[in-house]
């Protein structure tokens, strides 16, 4: 399809375009991967046999999601990567908040361009890297900031009532419609935030201020949350888990070689230090070695995830070699300033 062309509602339907959910745009996306061997969450390592496997069949499935697992563990990075799976582009109505498919606008806005521009309503194109919407779930986070609210500067400016449709800010969650949606840290935001969006995933539509609307938004919900948050900071209220349908465990690597691999994928090491630095792989096993005993060990407190620091602080020293050099005459470097792995990620497991 060369969207270059398509700029109005007529020509949209001259191509035969069909609207479709994203959980099964998604889905088609990847069974077509699959059948091609592709890899379908690359750089995520370790999780091959486990929670790759788990995810393909939470979204063949058409399923909102839960990630649940310690910090580090490539739960957000996962959810990041669902993009992939989705068409490069879509049509939507030109101008519209909410990302309105031109054949079935939900949004007043998208429904009154239809309805007077008819096959000249003009198209606009949004790549799927615009799809993803995320959110950290914090105390102060409302449900206006989700959802919407009414906006009096708007019903002043248009000189139109509380009761009119056009007066409403939507939230974030509204203006991720046919996109994936991200809630980091579930069990931080309030219950009565949670409740909030029982309706969504259930029903698939939006309550704001007692309006009398229904806005059947067409989202892809992935959610994350660390299992000591069940009890020390907060708790998913039962009803919202029942309507999340697939949850997923994540994990540190288990294997030595898996830990290798994500620490030399994600440090962030300028290529002049490589050229005068070498770190043996003697001492690059000894220190994943003691970040796996430190997971094992009850003197660390695990929870905390303060071992999934240990490997990147670790790396900041690097050691100098000679060829001959026995691994116990090593001479240790200064400590260079701009050796380090990214602070967002920590050398944190999968990554």
């Amino acid at each position: 399809m060369n969207i270059d062309k398509i700029k109005t509602l007529g020509a949209l339907k001259a191509t035969g375009y069909r609207p479709q959910g994203i959980k099964e745009e998604i889905r088609r996306n990847l069974i077509e991967k699959l059948k091609k061997q592709e890899t379908t969450f690359p750089r995520i390592i370790g999780y091959e046999d486990t929670v790759i496997p788990d995810l393909e069949r939470a979204l063949l499935s058409k399923h909102n999601i839960l990630f649940l697992g310690l910090r580090g563990q490539a739960k957000t990075r996962m959810a990041r990567q669902m993009t992939d799976l989705l068409d490069e582009y879509i049509p939507t109505v030109a101008g519209s908040e909410i990302n309105d498919d031109p054949i079935a606008p939900i949004s007043k806005y998208g429904q009154d361009q239809v309805a007077v521009y008819g096959d000249e309503t003009p198209i606009h194109w949004v790549h799927r890297s615009e799809r993803y919407g995320e959110k950290l779930a914090t105390p102060d986070v409302s449900v206006a900031d989700l959802i919407g609210d009414i906006d009096p500067i708007k019903a002043a400016n248009l000189k139109l009532s509380f009761a009119d449709e056009k007066v409403i800010h939507y939230g974030i969650i509204p203006r991720s419609n046919r996109s994936i949606f991200v809630i980091n840290e579930l069990p931080d935001l309030q219950a009565r935030i949670q409740v909030a969006l029982f309706n969504i995933l259930e029903e698939g539509d939006v309550q704001i201020r007692g309006f009398k609307l229904r806005l059947p938004l067409d989202i892809l919900f992935v959610f994350t949350a660390n299992p000591e948050d069940y009890t020390n900071l907060g708790s998913i209220v039962t009803p919202l888990k029942d309507r999340i349908e697939s949850q997923i465990l994540t994990h540190y690597p288990k294997t030595l070689e898996h830990a290798l691999e994500i620490t030399e994928q994600e440090a962030n090491i300028n290529e002049e230090q490589k050229a005068k630095i070498r770190v043996g792989d003697l001492v690059k096993r000894l220190i994943e070695q003691v970040a796996f005993e430190a997971r094992s060990s009850e003197f660390v407190d695990a929870w905390q995830g303060r071992n999934s620091r240990l490997v990147c602080a670790s790396a900041q020293t690097p050691w100098r070699f000679t060829a001959a050099a026995a691994p116990d005459s090593a001479e240790p470097l200064r400590r260079p300033a701009a050796t380090a792995c990214s602070p967002a990620r920590r050398a944190r497991g999968a990554i």
